[in-house]
């Protein structure tokens, strides 16, 4: 098996010591909050599956970094917003690294430290999308 220079697991713990990680019992607080806006990156199955936050904005991890970068022609005006934006996924995994590189491009932002999986367990709420015709 091919070693690897940095491992997964250690590039979360390196993003999870430089970025601000949000407690669930927290974003359910400020789910009502004009000023909070809730990113869901985790992949359009997975929402389709499990539900998702109520209200969340759901975009794809593989183009948040074009989505939130004005020069982008992918440009997304909820991300031009003056807002609190706390990232999600699953686990809390992919939304600390992307948070991480969020950071790193001069957009502040803050991830849900346990994810979408424990959010559920936790008891936070959850829509089901529409159920396709």
């Amino acid at each position: 098996m091919k070693k690897l220079a940095r491992s997964a697991a250690s590039m979360v713990a390196d993003a999870r010591s430089r970025i601000e990680e949000v407690e669930i019992q927290d974003l359910i607080a400020a789910m009502d909050d004009p000023g909070v806006v809730i990113v869901d990156i985790r992949d359009v199955r997975e929402r389709q599956r499990s539900g998702f936050i109520p209200g969340s904005v759901h975009a794809p991890r593989g183009m948040v970094e074009f989505w939130v970068d004005p020069e982008s022609p992918y440009f997304k005006d909820v991300f031009g917003e003056d807002k609190r934006f706390v990232f999600h996924c699953a686990s809390g995994w992919r939304s600390a690294l992307t948070v991480a590189t969020l950071q790193d491009m001069g957009f502040d932002a803050a991830h849900l430290r346990e994810g979408f999986s424990e959010w559920v367990k936790q008891g936070g709420p959850v829509e089901m999308p529409e159920p396709k015709s």
